[in-house]
């Protein structure tokens, strides 16, 4: 499984957003996408998912550009909550198995579990970690070839960011890439094998996270502020 960005770029009147990113994501792997606030992470996301069109360049999954054909392969979860308020836990399960495919109730009913939730209890009554833990829930209990998860721990403790880290690991498909989009450096980094750095729009630099550490002998985090704390 490849998936490959050539040249993607997104402009916006006056703004550029995702400057001619060019990167190959090799399956096998689990990759963060790192950067200050406004370097493109979530445009870059959504162009992968198809659901942003480039100004210029393109996605590739597996040959194919990215577009209808490709929509059952790669999984989008954004940062905002999207489920309806009168929906129980049960209800986003189905709605989800009514529209994918490759939605696995199993997989879902025991992530349910792990994280202590009930397919009864109402998303409208549930705390903004909650919500966090569902749709980490309902994405990877699909089958997808790509899963591209933007600032997933957001609103969820640090003993829970914890434990969904090992979950994200043990369900992560052998055979496809998942991306990661965060803030939290140093929780990610014992999850990730690759670093994606960006910055106002454009690549920065792409490192291997182990080899990071071995040769550099630098954290993940300590090299997150060897790039951007001029900007901070």
């Amino acid at each position: 499984m490849e998936l490959v960005c050539r040249n993607l770029t997104k402009r916006y009147l006056t703004k550029t957003a995702v400057d001619n990113f060019n990167l190959t994501f090799n399956d096998g792997h689990i990759y963060a996408l790192l950067g200050p606030n406004g370097s493109g992470k979530s445009t870059l996301m959504k162009m992968i998912a198809g659901l942003t069109n480039p100004t210029g360049g393109y996605v590739e999954l597996n040959g194919e550009k990215v577009g209808w054909k490709t929509k059952a392969d790669i999984v989008y979860t954004p940062t905002e909550p999207f489920f309806f308020g009168y929906m129980t836990i049960g209800d986003v399960a189905d709605y989800y198995g009514d529209f994918f495919k490759d939605f696995d109730r199993r997989v879902f009913t025991e992530l349910l579990r792990e994280m202590e939730l009930g397919e009864s209890m109402k998303t409208r009554k549930l705390s903004s970690g909650m919500l966090a833990k569902v749709k980490i829930a309902v994405t990877m209990a699909r089958r997808a070839k790509v899963i591209l998860l933007d600032e997933p721990f957001n609103g969820i403790d640090l003993i829970a960011r914890d434990y969904i880290s090992k979950l994200l690991i043990r369900y992560a498909p052998e055979d496809g890439v998942v991306v990661i989009s965060s803030h939290m450096v140093e929780e990610i980094e014992k999850m990730i094998d690759v670093a994606v750095f960006m910055k106002q729009g454009r690549l920065e630099l792409v490192s291997d996270v182990e080899k990071l550490r071995a040769e550099e002998n630098i954290s993940l985090a300590d090299k997150y502020r060897q790039l951007y704390s001029k900007e901070a």
